[in-house]
């Protein structure tokens, strides 16, 4: 059944979950006596419901025999991403009421990509029903490119995948097993049907590990579907400004480390012969970097002040490092969660504002076929290898290099797709910066906030430099530049070539 039902445009298939979905902003704000917003959803859900079901009702017979193919796939996630949204904001529109309808379009583009950045800031003119939902979409964007990730990019050697596979990317891989040589719509559904609960069930534990920590029942369920989606919405402001304390941000870095490898929950794309999370290149390469990070930040204030007497002060020395190990795993994994401590590791270390720190942690992004954003780091670890490897040549030049065959395949064309991606990723960010400095943004502006729609990395916008940059003072050209930079940062930019190769459409 559900096999079936995916025969149908995806759009449609979108359309109709959100329109089912607004009924719950519309409850809420109807419990809250806020009734112009209440039908502002329930008046969009129906809406959308219609429309639904009269043009399923119409291509039903069209549809019945057909069946769609991974690159038709994924251009209806690309057309999702980009079209989507346009429904998406209508009750956030209504409900805000005084914004114009491209704000709340890129409001609904940054949260189903899980970006999280907001058009609206700490303004208050977005009440908690419209936090709500823009928390939803944002969870449900989280669950998209999840299951698209296991289900539509890895059959097709996308997204991250490319490096560990023979195929070339936007082909087929036979060796990936029964599951990715399954008809595509049947792998949806399996994929949809294996990981939802999945989903779900993380987020209740967080939740209720949230309340119990003492966060309001309402900011807990935000902070819950935005650590799992790792879009990093808020409804007071950030993690920090919640009630759970030092016991809430200890239970989501523990959540966090999902987004660090796909091997927390699964046991497939290993790209080593031993199996188990610890040998996991991708969780072991992220650890470091969490370790790492803080400890020069921690290290510097020692070296900063060799030559003054100061008084050694533990509490403040374990918040400072605290603070950096919560808020560097936050950024790497795209979330951008600050801790309450981050501004006492900022004044430890010397530095007002480390943006640098912070966006290439973001640049470099979480695991493969999780839901942070990013070049991956998978693909980080192939450049590794590679130059590893070619400094051993330079010492010993007739050196064998000693690796398993899936080691040489990540050495070698794993390491050129994957620098073949990060210059793509490269002139991307140029490109897109250029243009958000052409509508008005200087040079750190436009490159933090082009940073933060290709890494999915919204809270950058605020927290990367000492003046936090306002999106809704940019001018419609600069709002829709950013809109495509986090549709292309989501679907990224191998995928969107794959799918101009004639090759990947041919059945």
């Amino acid at each position: 059944m559900t096999a079936r039902l995916l025969r149908f445009p995806l759009i449609m298939i979108l359309t109709g979950i959100a329109a089912l979905l607004m009924l719950l902003p519309a409850l809420d704000a109807l419990m809250r006596g806020d009734t112009s917003v209440a039908r502002a959803f329930f008046y969009a859900g129906l809406l959308g419901l219609a429309a639904v079901v009269s043009v399923g009702l119409a291509i039903s017979a069209r549809v019945a025999g057909r069946e769609p193919t991974d690159a038709q796939h994924l251009g209806s996630l690309l057309l999702a991403y980009l079209l989507l949204p346009l429904y998406l904001a209508l009750p956030l529109y209504e409900g805000v009421g005084n914004t114009t309808y491209l704000n709340a379009y890129v409001e609904m583009v940054s949260s189903l990509t899980t970006t999280g950045a907001t058009m609206f800031g700490a303004s208050g003119r977005i009440v908690d029903s419209l936090h709500l939902w823009r928390a939803l979409v944002g969870w449900g964007g989280g669950l998209l490119i999840w299951i698209s990730a296991s289900a539509v990019l890895a059959p097709m050697s996308l997204g991250g995948f490319e490096v560990t596979v023979r195929a070339e990317p936007g082909q087929d891989d036979a060796v990936l097993g029964r599951f990715q040589r399954a008809r595509p719509a049947r792998r949806v559904a399996l994929a949809a049907r294996t990981l939802t609960p999945a989903y779900l069930g993380l987020t209740l534990v967080l939740w209720i590990a949230l309340m119990a920590g003492g966060e309001r029942a309402f900011v807990a369920l935000i902070h819950a579907m935005s650590t799992l989606a790792t879009s990093g919405i808020s409804s007071v402001g950030g993690l920090h400004n919640g009630a759970s304390g030092l016991g809430g941000e200890i239970v989501v870095f523990g959540f966090l480390l999902f987004a660090l490898s796909r091997l927390t929950f699964s046991s497939d794309t290993v790209p080593t012969a031993r199996p188990g999370l610890f040998y996991d290149p991708e969780f072991r390469l992220g650890l470091m970097l969490v370790l790492t990070v803080p400890l020069v930040l921690f290290a510097r204030h020692w070296i900063g002040s060799i030559e003054v007497e100061e008084a050694a002060r533990p509490a403040e020395a374990l918040r400072a490092l605290w603070g950096a190990v919560f808020t560097v795993l936050s950024f790497l994994t795209t979330t951008g969660f600050e801790s309450a401590d981050w501004s006492q590791a900022q004044a430890w270390s010397g530095l007002g504002a480390p943006g640098l720190i912070l966006m290439g942690l973001a640049m470099i992004g979480g695991g493969v076929a999780t839901t942070a954003g990013g070049v991956r780091l998978l693909r980080v670890y192939a450049l590794y290898l590679h130059a590893y490897r070619e400094f051993e040549r330079l010492v010993h030049p007739s050196s064998v290099g000693r690796a398993s065959d899936s080691g040489r395949r990540i050495r070698r064309q794993g390491a050129y797709i994957a620098w073949i991606f990060f210059m793509l990723f490269a002139l991307t960010l140029t490109a897109v910066t250029a243009l958000l400095a052409m509508a008005g943004l200087d040079f750190e502006g436009a490159l933090i906030v082009a940073l933060a729609g290709l890494s999915t990395t919204g809270p950058l916008i605020s927290s990367a430099s000492d003046v936090p940059i306002r999106l809704i003072e940019l001018g419609g050209f600069g709002k829709l530049v950013f809109s495509g930079a986090m549709v292309l940062g989501r679907v990224e930019t191998l995928a969107l070539i794959a799918l101009i190769n004639p090759a990947a459409w041919r059945e």
